[in-house]
């Protein structure tokens, strides 16, 4: 076969080292739009990003020439550089969580990523890091 096909969305999430509240409200529009920017100059096709004070959520395409973890480091990486630039000292955690998404539930994983501060009225980053990762067979002490 001469051409690649593929489809896969990668719903990814991370945190801020040590899990410090440090993405501002006044922050976020800008950090969120600049991690959309990383992807599109990596070809990623970045269907949503969102999060709060002490993460993110990304919902994009993964190009087949891409690997995950390539990624995921050319995300974190430019952004943190930025915010590190842009006078805010910053890191984000060491580890992360990708999961795989069907192209039937992408728009239900957007809606829940657009949802994230009122989602998380209700339940801290822990708590719902630990629901993802056990409704995908994950167990593990976050």
């Amino acid at each position: 076969m001469s051409h690649t096909f593929s489809k896969n969305y990668v719903h990814l999430i991370f945190g801020t080292k040590d899990r410090r509240k440090i993405i501002t409200k006044e922050l976020q529009p800008r950090l969120w739009a600049y991690l959309k920017g990383i992807g599109k100059n990596h070809e990623m096709i970045v269907l949503a990003v969102s999060g709060t004070e002490d993460h993110v959520h990304i919902l994009f395409h993964l190009p087949p020439k891409l690997a995950l973890a390539k990624a995921v480091l050319l995300l974190k990486a430019n952004s943190s550089k930025w915010m590190t630039e842009s006078g805010n000292r910053f890191s984000w955690q060491e580890g992360y969580g990708a999961f795989s998404v069907s192209s039937s539930n992408t728009d239900s994983v957007i809606q829940y990523i657009k949802n994230q501060e009122k989602h998380h009225r209700k339940f801290s980053f822990a708590e719902e890091f630990r629901a993802i990762l056990q409704r995908h067979g994950l167990e593990q002490d976050v």
